[in-house]
């Protein structure tokens, strides 16, 4: 534990003199601790909540693109072996019996290399990492709402309880940036509600120790069999197997919520049936089983907007940053985490409330321009994959043909050069430019 986290002092050892700032950021995943490094990097006093204590366990695949790896990187994150962490070439997709290995993009953009790191000592890196930089977390601070100026109708700091012993405590600060994920009560307490025409996933995963820990390749199961019934039916989601160098390998699963099949199985059940189906060496059977079958929600799409309202800033899943077309979240969590931390350090620096807030009101503009015809695009592929027809004919069809599930692999990943690239980078940018954001 730092010497600086506050876990570290007594709760209420300095905490009058801290209580304000110029940002506060609530919420330590991959989004906040994002924005609070680039924010204290820039020169601005940052303070980082976060409800629970390092090191906690989080939902995820585990599985890190280069998209991801580009925001390590400007983090400063050693992502070396001997760090812990384990690199991938690529992914190999299966379906209709069929294996198709396809490396990583090489890129001028993003790195050729993928990461696989847990989450819990993923998301620690992170929030330590931000310490350094200058900001101040406080774990175990648990914020129940937003302060609201009665006349302005702006946010002007939280209300939180602190510690074991859940001291209540106010914290100030002109501009607040919610990273607290799906939920997000503090988007909630200031108005500002989920949208249900955005597609919703939901990802479930367990640990088993496996020969198949050690893999070069993040795995992708585009066929996704119900096998319990007297009749075999797909389902709109997909698995995953990815080696965690550890001896144990993440299997899991998403799906999403366009099909009818979404709110009538239990996902979990689901996902015990497939493993079942696997081979017999691969280990994934329940004595194998390291933890518990876990679910998260995946909010996609822009599924809570505006981005920016009031002095408040929303970046990762609060803001439903997830990739409709992959479930891929963290890098979309860093990314929004640091544009936002961008815009407050121009806006800080502006001389008049007037001049200040105009600059704000670039953050979701930017977030749009970034991701909005993209988004848009991945809201229909959502829909059209949700027939259980069109997604089998597609994965029968596409793995036969090496050229188009590289296209494929470009388009799902986001992984492109936005300026020059080949053939495959200029078709992806320009279908995202035409395409209107919503």
């Amino acid at each position: 534990m730092s010497e600086t986290s506050a876990t570290a002092r007594p709760p209420a050892e300095g905490l009058a003199a801290g209580q304000s700032a110029d940002v506060i950021v609530v919420g330590a995943g991959p989004a906040g601790s994002a924005a609070a490094y680039h924010l204290a990097k820039a020169g601005l006093d940052v303070l980082l909540l976060e409800k629970t204590a390092f090191p906690r366990e989080k939902v995820c695949g585990d599985g890190l693109t280069p998209r991801a790896t580009k925001q390590l990187v400007a983090m400063g994150i050693d992502i070396s072996e001997e760090a812990g962490w384990l690199r991938n070439k690529g992914l190999r997709i299966v379906a209709g019996g069929i294996r198709l290995q396809l490396d990583w993009p090489d890129l001028a953009s993003f790195p050729d290399f993928g990461l696989v790191r847990k989450r819990d000592d993923f998301d620690q890196q992170l929030a330590r990492q931000a310490e350094k930089a200058g900001a101040r977390l406080y774990e175990r601070c648990n914020v129940g709402g937003p302060l609201v100026d009665d006349r302005t109708g702006r946010i002007t700091g939280v209300r939180a309880r602190l510690g074991e012993d859940k001291i209540p405590v106010t914290f100030h600060a002109p501009l607040v940036v919610a990273a607290d994920g799906n939920s997000t009560r503090l988007s909630v307490g200031m108005g500002l509600h989920r949208r249900d025409d955005r597609p919703m996933g939901v990802a479930v995963r367990t640990y088993f120790t496996s020969p198949r820990h050690q893999d070069d390749y993040l795995e992708s199961w585009l066929e996704l069999w119900d096998r319990r019934g007297s009749r075999p039916r797909l389902l709109p989601g997909y698995g995953w197997v990815f080696g965690m160098g550890d001896g144990t390998s993440n299997v899991g699963l998403g799906v999403l919520n366009t099909s009818d099949a979404f709110k009538e199985l239990d996902w979990r059940e689901v996902l015990k049936a497939w493993c079942a189906s696997m081979p017999e060496d691969w280990g994934f059977t329940p004595e194998n089983m390291t933890g518990p079958v876990r679910g998260a929600a995946l909010p996609m799409a822009f599924n809570r907007t505006p981005h920016y309202s009031r002095g408040l800033l929303l970046v990762g899943d609060a803001g439903g940053m997830v990739n409709p077309f992959n479930g891929e979240g963290i890098a979309y969590a860093m990314e929004s985490g640091h544009i936002a931390a961008e815009v407050i350090a121009q806006a800080h620096a502006r001389a008049t409330a007037a001049q200040r807030e105009r600059a704000l009101l670039r953050y979701p503009a930017v977030i749009k321009e970034t991701y909005g015809g993209y988004y848009t695009l991945g809201r229909a592929f959502v829909k059209l994959i949700g027939n259980p027809k069109v997604m089998k004919l597609a994965a029968e069809r596409g793995l036969t043909h090496p050229m188009l599930m590289r296209f494929a692999l470009k388009l799902l990943a986001n992984l492109t050069d936005p300026h020059g690239g080949d053939a495959m980078d200029r078709i992806i940018n320009g279908l995202t430019r035409i395409t209107p954001s919503s």
